[in-house]
């Protein structure tokens, strides 16, 4: 039987060794920074996106939950793992222009999931619908 073996920890209570960004930029029309990331963690799993969202909100002098990491994929062999970040510079704007699905993700949105028998229906009615009535029907239905 083999014991496990846990990360270890650095001064600070992470996982991570070092993070680096690169390919930086500024993107003053969606307010905010988009990098791509680097994470070094050499003989430890995979870090978690929470604990990169808090290194990067230190890094940058922001707030984590404005800090949206994703994409991230480790090397063959483990060690280091690139990804990407944006940093919003604020709730508003970042509510205002991440994808839906990312802020439901991180728990900025609570998704609303509609009744089994509802969405059924709603297929059903789709159904007997084709081309541009059933846009119609659809934007119909939504409000």
């Amino acid at each position: 039987m083999r014991t496990p073996v846990w990360p270890a920890l650095y001064r600070d209570g992470s996982t991570i060794s070092s993070l680096r960004t690169r390919k930086f930029m500024t993107n003053p029309l969606l307010y905010r920074k988009q990098m791509v990331v680097d994470v070094m963690h050499p003989g430890k799993p995979t870090v978690s996106k929470k604990e990169v969202k808090e290194k990067l909100a230190k890094m940058y002098k922001s707030s984590p939950e404005l800090v949206f990491p994703f994409k991230f994929k480790t090397q063959f062999g483990g060690g280091k793992s690139t990804g990407f970040a944006k940093i919003y510079d604020s709730l508003a704007y970042a509510k205002r222009f991440e994808a839906k699905y990312m802020l439901v993700k991180f728990g900025l949105k609570e998704v609303k999931k509609s009744s089994r028998k509802q969405r059924k229906e709603r297929k059903n009615r789709m159904k007997k619908l084709r081309g541009t009535a059933k846009v119609k029907a659809a934007a119909a239905a939504k409000k």
